[in-house]
């Protein structure tokens, strides 16, 4: 693996922010009486994950922290995913829209699971390893 100095580098988060991304877009198309509901909502947990992602990277000096900081990440994906089922069923987003994010955000999980459950793998020398 080759050194990673940002976690701008990072292809899970470079992902999440390109979910955030497409979830403003699509969200854009959402009634006004959702403004300060259900959009409001869906564009936080979405730019949340990016976010989540920042922190733990800043706190790889300790495992646990930055384990905590990857399940925040990770749960916060699961919330863009409930909020983007809901738009769906409430008419607002279409079947290929919803399942395409879906899948992004699926994608993102499984790279959040994969470094949570391997924390040595990412962080700094003698300070790494499980909770």
């Amino acid at each position: 693996m080759a050194t990673i100095k940002s976690h701008k580098e990072l292809q899970v988060w470079q992902k999440a922010m390109d979910a955030a991304l497409r979830v403003f877009a699509v969200s854009e198309r959402f009634p006004v009486k959702e403004q300060y509901s259900l959009t409001d909502q869906i564009r936080r947990s979405s730019r949340s994950v990016a976010a989540n992602l920042s922190e733990a990277w800043r706190k790889r000096r300790y495992g646990p922290a930055f384990v905590a900081k990857l399940n925040d990440a990770e749960g916060e994906a699961a919330e863009s995913q409930t909020h983007l089922e809901i738009a769906r069923r409430c008419g607002y987003l279409d079947d290929a829209s919803t399942n395409e994010l879906d899948a992004l955000y699926e994608e993102i999980i499984a790279m959040i699971a994969t470094m949570a459950n391997h924390p040595e793998k990412w962080c700094l020398p003698g300070r790494g390893g499980k909770s």
